[in-house]
């Protein structure tokens, strides 16, 4: 279903830097989650500068592996998904509807993976960008709370739209977050259980990559997760960001394409460059 025979297993570990074991276990996924969120950068230069993003695993290689392009989640969702296939773990794909302290409900448009392990289920959310280093066991009850070893994180069940019941990602609230919960948490994304399949990716890939309303379609956002800190460029803001602090710092345009390249480590043709400046607002 997610193409796996078509991929090309060895290059994609490489990249990752992973050398493990290739059982379909809890390990392996661990190890494989982290590496990937570590590996792969999220961008949406592809819908800024061309307002098109493919989704076929020949282009998704061609552009994630062995370089330091990345993607959004439909992105990275479709390339972990053929990883996982191949390597023969049970799973399917949900799709959840961003939070982060929205006033209104957003549509589905966010691509996760939910892996079943030994009648367990673990949330494998390996493309938000500043995503968890590790897969989150989904409990019942009064649900998880983890930590990566860096970040916190609450994984709850509950109504999440009305009628419908699903689960709910929270991260710890301050900064630029506020407290949804009352203890200290805020909303990152709901989702519920309704398996996923390729052509629902392409349904909400095409309202992110060319629709006015999509907050990616034009303008420019990078996020390079490393083991204690979060860069994030949102246009010319660029912000370090780290468990209890929080550094930005407003760029000039031209600073924009040397900052691409030496903090998220994306080296722009020159084309692209000068298609880049004309982007930022």
């Amino acid at each position: 279903m997610w193409n796996g025979d078509e991929l090309d297993l060895d290059a994609y570990l490489t990249h990752l830097g992973y050398d493990g074991d290739r059982t379909p276990a809890l390990e392996t996924l661990r190890a494989l989650h982290r590496a990937h969120v570590l590996s792969v950068r999220w961008e949406n230069l592809d819908a800024v500068l061309r307002g098109d993003v493919p989704l076929d695993l020949g282009t998704l290689q061609a552009k994630m592996i062995g370089n330091a392009r990345g993607g959004y989640c439909f992105e990275h969702a479709s390339l972990y998904a053929a990883a996982l296939e191949r390597l023969g773990f049970e799973f399917f794909a949900v799709l959840g509807r961003i939070r982060m302290g929205a006033p209104k409900m957003l549509p589905t448009t966010h691509a996760m993976m939910v892996v079943e392990l030994d009648g367990q289920r673990w949330l494998s959310d390996i493309g938000f960008g500043a995503s968890p280093l590790e897969p989150i066991e989904m409990t019942d009850g009064d649900g998880t709370e983890t930590s990566d070893g860096v970040w916190a994180y609450r994984l709850r069940r509950g109504e999440v739209t009305p009628g419908a019941e699903g689960w709910t990602l929270y991260q710890p609230a301050g900064g630029r977050f506020s407290d949804e919960t009352g203890d200290g948490w805020m909303a990152r994304h709901t989702f519920t259980l309704d398996p996923q399949y390729p052509v629902d990716f392409q349904t909400g890939n095409h309202f992110i990559a060319t629709s006015p309303h999509s907050p990616f379609s034009s303008r420019v956002f990078l996020q390079r997760v490393h083991p204690d800190r979060l860069h994030l460029l949102d246009n010319r803001k660029l912000m370090t960001l780290r468990p209890g602090s929080h550094e930005e710092r407003e760029l000039e345009p031209n600073e924009v394409p040397k900052v691409v390249a030496d903090v998220f480590g994306i080296e722009l043709t020159p084309e692209d460059a000068a298609l880049l400046l004309t982007k930022l607002v």
